[in-house]
């Protein structure tokens, strides 16, 4: 009885299982489950955009002096009496910037007037004499020899005042040299002089930037410098985020042998004193004429094993990879140079989460 009971239930079993695959209405409901696939992901859409952008050049290079003065002593043994400026002040042509000591200096002078004095006495009376010489010759008083003597010694007294004249100037050259003056406008960079020092001639006192003058100079790879010309538009980025504009003067004429690589020289304007200093290392940009350019958002671009990648959605609503090349960049902006069409849908946000063929829902 209990196996005849289990045989039975079996039986049903298998009859109401056949009876629902055979049904008509499951047999419609299939297709309908198949066409209500769900979209992947719920993504935005883009235009490529066409815009005029500028083609750049990065460098980076070291902020220096256009020109730096050295400001020596031009008179030796002497001992520093005042130092009237210091490290970044600025200083006019001419200016007074360091005194010594003049006593031993205004002694020479004086030495030096009264021996001019005394050899222009003399000289008064060698020409006296030899006026007189040249009065008597015709008549014959004296003889040809002291004429001679007389005619000499004047000569020679001349001589002297003019050697007695030249050591005066000297020596009121030096008076001249005990003020160390600036050679030009301009801020001091340097400074080593110190009150009470007794410099030799020759040593450096101060240095000079000459005009307030910066350049900054730029270090390009010998196969970019082709494309610097002076005149050309640069922009350069401080450690803090400023930007100054500044204009290339020249290039060197050089290439560095170690490296391959040449030095750009540009101008900086004076604003540029508050931004950058010398011996600060900076990026810079050079600035050429504008393109067009087919820009898309930088989110829409996903790099895949190596490859910059964009994915474009369809009339199908599926989405198709691109592999693309990129160029120049813009704010959030990137140009896409090659392998997309101008006209492609451009998946914008959600494109790092889909894959080639996806089904995705756009939203506004």
């Amino acid at each position: 009885m209990l196996f005849n009971h289990r045989w039975g239930f079996y039986c049903h079993t298998v009859c109401l299982c056949a009876l629902l695959i055979v049904s008509p209405s499951h047999a419609q409901t299939a297709p309908k489950a198949v066409a209500a696939t769900k979209p992947a992901m719920t993504v935005t859409i883009t235009k490529p955009k066409s815009q005029q952008l500028s083609q750049r050049l990065s460098a980076n290079g070291t902020v220096a002096a256009w020109q730096e003065a050295s400001i020596g002593a031009e008179i030796g043994g002497l001992r520093l009496t005042e130092v009237r400026v210091n490290v970044g002040d600025q200083v006019k042509v001419g200016q007074v910037l360091a005194v010594f000591a003049n006593d031993n200096v205004l002694t020479e002078i004086n030495q030096a007037k009264a021996a001019l004095n005394e050899s222009r006495a003399v000289a008064a009376e060698a020409q006296a004499n030899a006026d007189r010489a040249r009065a008597l010759q015709p008549s014959g008083v004296i003889s040809a020899q002291q004429f001679n003597k007389d005619v000499t010694a004047e000569m020679t007294a001349k001589a002297r005042v003019e050697s007695a004249q030249a050591n005066l100037a000297v020596h009121e050259l030096r008076l001249h040299q005990t003020q160390v003056r600036a050679p030009d406008n301009g801020v001091i960079s340097s400074r080593t002089a110190s009150v009470g020092a007794v410099v030799a001639l020759g040593t450096e006192l101060f240095r000079v930037i000459r005009g307030n003058r910066l350049e900054w100079r730029a270090e390009l790879v010998s196969s970019e410098l082709f494309r610097i010309k002076p005149g050309q538009k640069v922009k350069i980025t401080d450690a803090s985020g400023g930007e100054v504009n500044g204009q290339v003067r020249m290039l060197a004429p050089t290439v560095d042998a170690q490296n391959r690589t040449g030095l750009v020289y540009v101008d900086l304007p004076s604003s540029a004193q508050g931004l950058l200093k010398p011996g600060m290392f900076v990026r810079g940009e050079f600035e050429f004429a504008s393109t067009a350019a087919m820009l898309v958002p930088q989110q829409s671009l996903v790099v895949r094993d190596g490859f910059q990648q964009v994915y474009v959605v369809g009339t199908d609503q599926r989405v198709k990879m691109y592999k693309v090349v990129v160029g120049r960049r813009q704010a959030d902006m990137i140009e896409i140079t090659n392998g997309l069409p101008p006209d492609a849908n451009v998946v914008v946000r959600g494109a790092g989460f889909l894959t080639s063929g996806d089904l995705v829902k756009v939203v506004p």
